[in-house]
């Protein structure tokens, strides 16, 4: 599905231009000319979740976008919102609000550059304990993907009815015999107990910018790893911010997105709860929370990814491209764990002659 490809021509020259994260503007790869992004506004906007029954249905997720190059006519068919033309190289950008059933609001520019990004990873690196020496020639030997990841952000108000029990610990004297010297010896103690009270209540909480994943394509651990993410800096979407970024589309809807919402929400409120109860233990039999006020908004967040092999297994790290976070897989080295298993057990055998020595 075509929806309207938009590219950056430099005023000065005529080439193309792209958002620059070190520079922090749309920079001309061609001449280096420099362009700030006109502001839109200041506030970032967020929709009543019940409007969502009214959006018509574009299930075009599935579908491919049709980018056709200003430059060079090429037309490239993509599951991304923004992409590279594959023949001339023109960073292009999709129109979102043309061919997804939710359009972006907010978007958290890159804001460090890939070489940054390259010393993030050699510091993660370094730190790596028993991993092979060659991981630490993988910042330099390869090459880092820039790309914008969509994520479902919900605002609700909530009130909780709860049951469960509050423990009140009181002590009680008892009495033993032990044995000392041979001989039986009575003893006293103090034995905590816990006296349990019906406990029912109501407990409330604002959530703000709960933060899920729109997409499938990247492993939903990692991706939580990166946080936190400073939701402050983000600012209202335009596309330029796109440019020269591969930008993935969402594949999971608002609403299964709200689903995965309550279950972050649903520990914080039993603990809401715990608190409620009082008393020194607590017990929750059950929570039925009522969501209202509720709010969402669609934004984009900025990754740089990498995929390195290692012993013919591929790796993926990942660098939050506004904190320099670092989260990834990585490999280990026999070699290593043998030889600090082996040292370990040097160490052990040695405390237990020493001992037996004396």
């Amino acid at each position: 599905m075509t929806g309207g490809t938009t590219a950056y021509p430099c005023q000065v020259c005529g080439s193309t231009m792209a958002w620059d994260p070190a520079a922090g503007v749309m920079v001309c790869d061609h001449c280096g000319n420099r362009q700030a992004v006109a502001p839109v506004g200041t506030a970032v906007r967020e929709h009543a979740f019940a409007e969502l029954a009214s959006l018509p249905a574009k299930p075009v997720a599935k579908l491919g976008t049709v980018f056709v190059c200003p430059n060079c006519s090429a037309h490239t068919e993509s599951d991304l919102l923004s992409a590279n033309c594959q023949f001339c190289g023109t960073p292009l950008v999709a129109d979102p609000a043309a061919i997804e059933r939710v359009a972006p609001e907010a978007v958290v520019p890159f804001g460090i550059s890939k070489q940054q990004a390259g010393a993030a990873l050699k510091k993660w690196t370094s730190s790596r304990w028993f991993a092979p020496g060659s991981l630490k020639k993988v910042s330099s030997a390869e090459t880092f993907t820039g790309s914008y990841l969509p994520f479902w952000t919900y605002d609700s108000n909530t009130a909780s009815d709860y049951t469960g029990e509050r423990g009140e610990h009181y002590w009680v004297t008892e009495t033993y015999t032990e044995q000392v010297n041979g001989q039986q010896v009575t003893r006293t103690r103090q034995v905590q107990h816990t006296r349990w009270h019906h406990a029912q209540g109501r407990v409330s909480r604002f959530f703000d910018d709960v933060l899920v994943p729109g997409t499938t394509k990247v492993e939903t651990h990692l991706i939580g790893k990166l946080e936190p993410w400073e939701l402050q800096t983000a600012t209202p979407f335009q596309q330029n911010y796109l440019a020269g970024f591969q930008t993935v589309r969402y594949d999971i809807e608002p609403e299964q997105g709200l689903e995965s919402a309550k279950a972050q929400m649903a520990p914080v409120i039993e603990e809401d709860c715990r608190a409620d109860i009082g008393g020194d233990e607590q017990r929750v039999h059950s929570v039925n929370t009522a969501y209202y006020d509720l709010a969402y908004k669609l934004m984009f967040l900025p990754v740089w990814f990498l995929s390195y092999r290692h012993a013919g297994k591929l790796f993926q790290v990942m660098v939050n491209a506004h904190t320099g976070e670092v989260v990834g897989h990585r490999p280990y080295s026999a070699i290593k764990i043998t030889l600090t298993i082996l040292a370990a057990l040097i160490v052990i055998a040695g405390i237990v002659l020493a001992v037996h020595l004396h």
